[in-house]
């Protein structure tokens, strides 16, 4: 009689988590986006709230958070409770926040459970057409030959626009000076008008000014090619190592149970094969990912310490 109770419990807590799956979800879901409407994350979580949408036949909502790079919208999904209905789509801020923010109200390491990677999309490295080099080792050769070196102009302090100019002065010595601007069109209206001499914007921010001839692509950012610039040589096929990119992924509060990670997982890897997703990242010059859960956990550890040494070696403190 004992061995049938205790087989019964047994059965019961291996049917839990299937059941919980299957159950889940029973009224509306939320996605936090950290950012203002209309930038790429809060594009992809509104295309990922559609399929999840059609999917799960629940209602899924966007919420924008934004303010402090990202943080205001991160802490309202670290302290929500853990069930599956508060998510949080985010960019790669969120590995650099752990040390360009160290006194937020949540941990990122510890009080968010990584889902999943959506994507991936390069900054191209440019120029103000006036500055007279074609390749980036005339880039760094002509900084070091300036007296104050080339005016470097970021979207804001800690931005990964940012981070990659400090990650090339560490690797190739470049000589700059940096100068943040509010956003992705400070700095690009910036860059064309001669402001500064040298940015990098993302890839579908900067392709329309470069086919126009406003400012000019040396090279991409990120270890693999672009889809948006071809041609275009990596930076770490010249200095090996340089990677920089910023990537969109979903998490979820710690604790959420495990078969609610893995469906939600499992529907927005589906969701990567939908023409509307695949349409936006052609044109955007984005590259779909979605790996597995703990593959991206371990890419995670991996970028904020990454992030954590470019942004102690740059003295980069948050915008105020």
């Amino acid at each position: 009689m004992r061995s049938r109770f205790v087989a019964a419990i047994l059965i019961s807590a291996l049917c839990a988590p299937a059941a919980l799956a299957q159950e889940w979800p029973q009224r509306p879901i939320r996605i936090i986006v950290p950012f203002v409407p209309t930038g790429a994350t809060d594009i992809l979580a509104r295309l990922l709230a559609q399929r999840f949408n059609e999917a799960w036949r629940q209602t899924v909502t966007v919420e924008n958070r934004a303010g402090a790079g990202g943080t205001i919208g991160a802490e309202v999904v670290a302290k929500s409770p853990p069930d599956g209905y508060t998510l949080l789509m985010t960019s790669a801020s969120v590995a650099v926040n752990v040390t360009l923010y160290p006194k937020t109200g949540y941990d990122a390491r510890k009080d968010l459970v990584p889902i999943v990677l959506v994507a991936s999309a390069p900054l191209a490295l440019t120029v103000h057409p006036s500055v007279p080099v074609r390749s980036v080792k005339e880039l760094v050769a002509l900084s070091k030959q300036r007296k104050e070196g080339l005016n470097f102009g970021s979207n804001g302090s800690g931005t990964t626009s940012h981070l990659g100019g400090v990650l090339l002065q560490q690797m190739a010595g470049l000589s700059i000076t940096h100068i943040p601007y509010k956003g992705a069109g400070g700095s690009t209206v910036a860059l064309m008008s001669g402001e500064t001499d040298m940015a990098m914007p993302a890839v579908t921010s900067a392709r329309p000014h470069v086919v126009a001839g406003r400012m000019r692509a040396l090279a991409i950012t990120t270890k693999r090619p672009s889809s948006v610039f071809p041609d275009l040589p990596t930076i770490d096929s010249i200095y090996p190592g340089f990677d920089i990119d910023n990537w969109f992924a979903l998490f979820a509060p710690a604790g959420t149970p495990q078969a609610i990670i893995v469906k939600t997982h499992a529907e927005a890897v589906k969701g990567l094969q939908h023409a509307d997703m695949k349409n936006w990242m052609a044109r955007e010059g984005a590259e779909p990912v979605g790996n597995a859960t703990a593959e991206f956990a371990t890419f995670l550890r991996v970028e904020i310490d990454k992030y954590a040494k470019i942004v102690k070696a740059s003295g980069a403190k948050p915008d105020s």
